[in-house]
């Protein structure tokens, strides 16, 4: 902006000879502060103020003396060129406007030069705070009296105090331990001070601040180089991660070859290149079709569809490659390719390996099972219901601690093969396991069977006594089969082997320290027998750590057909026959039967069946057991039964009832049909309910 902006040309004005009284009643008329004083050529000698006129009048001097008589007032004279910057500051004095023959052209409007003035100083400082609060850099000033004169919204996230609490107070209210007074006093600089403040790290420069070369004030800078170590720290992994790819690519057997989208070359490493019979670094940048020929790298790294194990012909020989696309937020970006094979010929001698591999690995595992006693892992399980894979997560879990175990469930079932899996999958998979039937071995024997015996024991000892199953499980597991048929006197005795982890041979004074984990399993109702007394409570709680309960095969009936196809497999390879599968008619009754004797009911109809049925052709209805279709016997035949089928079934229905009165009490049972328990274990096992 410039005087002319402001000019007014109306100009009210004294001759030389003019006298003070025609100047005080002009100055009164126009309301004036001064006039000015001008020659014959109209040029300014001098002004005239109204504070000159006023001392005068009031001292009683003559008022028609000429105006020369008046003290010189100081008054500044302007071109319309000057700028408003040059004046503003000495806007309390008489200000004149002259042309370039120093003629006067008029006074400035001080108020409209003012008002705009002000309005630009105004935005000027409103621009300066926005242009402070949008710096990243946190920015505080004080002046020289220490009160925060500058405080940016960045100061606000480093500092944390806000700005209206901040600016206006003393600095040290702020901060306390802020070095901007000292800058002041001392007046210098300060520059690239790193310092730690609430967990971040920060570059502060402080200067003093200077004006007309006095110190008015100190202005401090703040840098937050938190963020930018942090980046700068994974920017340094990312390229010692680049560098150990790097060398790891460049140093492995196998050609390896990266391109962009494009099909450009990135990476080539030092075995491509040899294979190529080229300079690396001559084919990075270069399309991969320049370098390699017949590949399709550049359209796998367009179409972004791998190509694994494809023959490619290079320098004449046919080598066996993989080229897999690189993706980046789901984008196609690239791809690596990779030479799997140098010569074809290399598969098959690598294949040939690989099998003799297998089956050294076969033959070791099938030795280590035969030493360990174990016939079954959780592959052997079957099913795909449900229930049993939850059974079969349970026992996964079970077989990774060395808790005891108590397996649960309906006869035939196949807790044995859930303990066989168990053990199998453990840490225990490398030492022995053993089985012991609880019910199979007559009470008098169970002790010398389970502990051993020592020389001279009793009558009819070996010589050199014998060592029990405990022993023989040392260092793996023993599965005690129906733990519900252990007499009362031996659970008191093995109570004490899982308390104390030792034996004692019967007749020994020795005790033997054990590793062994106890696998239980049983179809009787455990809780029943604790109540009356058929059972120890302490022993219960201390074999039902971790309960696995298999449900019976009624409960999932959408595991019959994989179970049927498994068996079926399995009887044949024993049998040697070979049978073409269950006809749909002959399936649907193994659907209708409800299976009291579960799986090992269900094999042996099968193994019947198996043995009835023509080589190659499918089982049929009549190839099954009666008793599973006597609903079809009743209806076609009316009634018409042989006697032998009559029998069978009714003496089959006499055993599962008298089981289910005894709560599975083999013993029991055998005592109410009036058999030997000899002659009931045969009856159960040929009718497939044990």
């Amino acid at each position: 902006m410039q005087i002319k902006d402001y000019l007014d040309e109306k100009v009210v004005y004294l001759k030389e000879n003019d006298d003070i009284k025609r100047a005080a009643g002009i100055m009164e008329q126009h309301r004036l502060d001064f006039m000015p004083i001008l020659d014959e050529k109209d040029q300014v000698k001098g002004v005239v103020t109204k504070d000159s006129l006023c001392r005068w009048i009031s001292k009683g001097k003559d008022c028609c003396a000429k105006i020369d008589a008046l003290e010189k007032e100081d008054y500044l004279v302007l071109s319309e060129e000057a700028s408003m910057d040059q004046v503003v500051s000495q806007y309390d004095r008489p200000m004149l406007v002259v042309d370039r023959q120093k003629k006067i052209k008029g006074f400035i409007r001080k108020r409209d030069m003012l008002r705009d003035y002000f309005q630009r100083q105004q935005y000027l400082a409103n621009e300066l705070a926005a242009i402070l609060d949008s710096t990243y850099n946190a920015i505080v000033a004080i002046n020289k009296n220490c009160e925060i004169i500058v405080y940016n919204h960045s100061a606000e996230k480093i500092l944390g105090a806000r700005m209206e609490d901040s600016v206006g107070r003393n600095i040290y209210e702020v901060l306390p331990d802020s070095r901007l007074p000292e800058i002041i006093k001392s007046g210098k600089k300060e520059l690239g001070k790193t310092e730690h403040f609430q967990g971040r790290q920060l570059i502060i420069n402080r200067t003093p601040i200077i004006k007309d070369q006095e110190i008015v004030g100190a202005v401090a800078v703040f840098q937050d180089i938190t963020d930018l170590k942090r980046v700068t720290k994974e920017l340094e992994e990312e390229k010692h991660i680049s560098e150990v790819l790097k060398t790891i690519l460049d140093n492995a057997y196998d050609g390896i070859v990266v391109v962009d989208d494009k099909g450009m070359i990135t990476m080539l490493n030092d075995a491509y290149a040899q294979y190529l019979g080229i300079d690396k670094d001559d084919a990075i940048g270069k399309h991969v079709t320049e370098v390699i020929e017949g590949t399709r790298m550049h359209i796998v790294a367009k179409m972004g569809k791998e190509e694994i194990g494809e023959i490619q012909n290079v320098k004449g020989k046919n080598i066996v490659v993989m080229r897999i696309p690189i993706y980046k937020e789901g984008k196609v970006v690239g791809a690596v390719g990779k030479i799997m094979f140098k010569d074809v010929k290399e598969v098959s001698v690598l294949a040939n390996k690989i099998s003799k591999i297998e089956k050294e690995l076969k033959y070791y595992k099938d030795a280590l099972q035969k030493a360990s006693g174990v016939k079954y892992n959780f592959d052997s399980i079957v099913g795909n219901s449900d229930k049993i894979r939850e059974v079969k997560y349970l026992a996964e879990k079970a077989a990774y601690t060395n808790s005891n175990v108590l397996i649960r469930g309906e006869s035939g079932t196949g807790k044995e093969l859930f303990a066989h899996a168990i053990h199998a999958r453990s840490n225990r998979a490398a030492g022995p396991f053993v089985k012991v039937n609880c019910a199979a071995i007559p009470a008098e024997l169970l002790e010398s069977e389970l502990f051993g015996y020592e020389e001279g024991a009793f009558t009819g000892a070996k010589r050199g006594g014998k060592i029990g199953k405990f022993e023989l499980a040392n260092g793996g597991s023993i599965f005690l089969d129906e733990i519900g048929d252990m007499p009362h006197p031996m659970q008191a005795k093995l109570l004490r082997v899982l308390q104390e982890k030792e034996i004692e041979r019967v007749g020994g004074i020795d005790n033997i320290p054990l590793d062994v984990r106890i696998i239980a399993a049983t179809n009787r109702n455990l809780e029943e027998m604790v109540e009356k007394g058929e059972f120890r409570e302490d022993l219960y709680y201390r074999l039902n750590v971790m309960t696995i309960t298999i449900p019976p095969l009624r409960e999932r009936p959408e595991d019959l057909e994989p179970l049927v196809e498994h068996l079926l497999a399995k009887i044949c390879g024993q049998v040697g026959i070979y049978v073409a599968g269950m006809s749909p008619q002959a399936m649907k009754y193994l659907k209708g039967h409800a299976w009291p004797g579960n799986v090992r009911e269900l094999e042996n109809v099968l193994e019947r069946a198996v043995n009835l049925t023509d080589y190659g052709k499918e089982i049929q209805v009549n190839h099954l057991p009666r008793y599973l279709k006597k609903a079809e016997v009743s209806m076609q035949a009316g009634g018409k039964r042989e006697l032998k089928d009559i029998v069978e079934e009714a003496e089959r229905e006499a055993i599962v009832d008298c089981l289910k009165s005894t709560g599975g009490n083999r013993t029991e049972t055998a005592k109410i049909l009036n058999i030997s328990r000899s002659s009931l274990y045969e009856k159960i096992w040929k009718y497939g309910i044990e």
